[in-house]
């Protein structure tokens, strides 16, 4: 008598012929493998499945965040505002209480800034009247500019009123859209105290007790995930603190020198200018140049042409001066981003968000930058080759292979 169950079970060409005929050979199943695709397009599918979902979960956290962008805006700055005082609260935390400590950081810093528009607000009520007579003069010596034919074209007092005119008759037929937009306006103006006032309530709370939030978020976390999070957080929060704090020094440093060049060019609303200097170091690549703009105009208005080409020239040193010295010298490697990739984040982000994405784009990406080279792998890295070095045959058969 046979075993029929041994039978079955042993292996043998009646079972591999089976397996022939049930088409075994071309199921992944049995076989474990796919050849009916090529290599390459079966990584290539790998891959794009890969990266559609990373996209998608993207799209996700953009959409979330736009329908919280108030509550987006606070955190932000509650972070900005915590990456600034920390130091302080720091220092002082060794000689009172920390919850003192915090209470006297953020008044500073109330101080600070309510003091710095309280001066560009006198600044700009004693100046005004000198400004205006002054603007109207340079407006008349641009109008005889155009007007005296040294150009190509020439540019009459009756085109000039016919223009005004336009614009006038514009402004009445849009009363209505103007006074929609300036009703928004209020609006975002209100949106824009809540933000702030939840920032200052958050900032407390991060100031007093933020290791003490970080370890409880930690504790809610399986166990083998707790030092991933540990080492993105440490790493995320040292780039961004380093990023918040270099930024504060380097646009502070650019408001005072913007406010001394103006002051020795005896341009007026040197104040409310060097802080519009400060607030446009805040804005990578497209702040400084803005804020040299509206300088220039004033001085032109008030000075005549040598003074605005003056104005120009030395805002422009500033910011050679901020790129090539004081950034290697405050931020050194705590920001380590291309200028091709500060570009494309500056302008996605104005695309995206306006003047707020041109604002937070760089950090978010120096931040997420900065956590995948700590959680990666590097490899070792190649050795640089002459563009017109030839390929071994070796080379060319792995990549015919791959």
């Amino acid at each position: 008598m046979v075993d029929v169950s041994d039978t079955r079970s042993s292996p043998g060409p009646t079972s591999a012929a089976a397996r022939k005929v049930a088409g075994g050979r071309r199921n992944p199943a049995v076989v474990g493998r796919d050849d009916t695709a090529p290599r390459w397009l079966r990584r290539s599918a790998g891959v794009s499945w890969r990266l559609l979902v990373v996209l998608a979960a993207v799209v996700v956290v953009f959409y979330a965040t736009s329908r919280v962008t108030l509550l987006f805006i606070a955190v932000f700055l509650a972070l900005v505002f915590t990456a600034v005082l920390r130091p302080l609260v720091e220092l002082m935390s060794r000689v009172m209480p920390r919850g003192l400590a915090t209470a006297l950081s953020l008044l500073a810093g109330i101080l600070f800034f309510v003091g710095l528009l309280t001066y560009v607000g006198y600044s700009i009520a004693t100046q005004w009247n000198d400004l205006s007579r002054q603007f109207a003069t340079g407006i008349e010596q641009i109008t005889d500019f155009l007007e005296s034919g040294t150009l190509p074209f020439t540019i009459t007092n009756e085109q000039i009123a016919e223009w005004i005119d336009n614009a006038v008759r514009w402004i009445q037929d849009h009363a209505g859209d103007l006074a929609g937009e300036v009703a928004a306006s209020a609006g975002t103006v209100v949106e824009g105290f809540t933000a702030l006032a939840l920032a200052v309530f958050c900032t407390i709370f991060f100031l007093a007790r933020g290791t003490q939030m970080w370890t409880w978020f930690l504790n809610q976390l399986p166990a083998r995930a707790r030092g991933t999070w540990m080492t993105a957080g440490g790493a995320g929060w040292y780039t961004f603190s380093g990023y918040t704090r270099g930024t504060v020094i380097i646009a502070i440093t650019d408001g005072l020198l913007a406010f001394l060049l103006l002051s020795v060019l005896r341009v007026p609303l040197a104040a409310p200018l060097a802080v519009l200097v400060l607030i446009g170091a805040f804005i990578p690549l497209i702040g400084a140049p803005a804020a040299m703009i509206v300088a220039m105009i004033v001085a032109l208005a008030a000075n005549g042409l040598w003074s605005a080409v003056g104005v120009g020239v030395g805002i422009a040193l500033i910011g050679q001066l901020e790129g090539h010295v004081l950034q290697p010298l405050i931020m050194g490697k705590q920001v380590s981003l291309h200028p091709v990739v500060v570009a494309l984040a500056v302008t996605a982000g104005t695309l995206t968000a306006g003047i707020l994405g041109a604002v937070i784009s760089v950090p978010l990406i120096a931040v997420a930058w900065a956590i995948f080279s700590r959680l990666r792998t590097v490899d070792p890295p190649m050795e640089e080759e002459d563009d017109d070095a030839d390929v071994d045959e070796e080379d060319e058969v792995a990549l015919a292979d791959r």
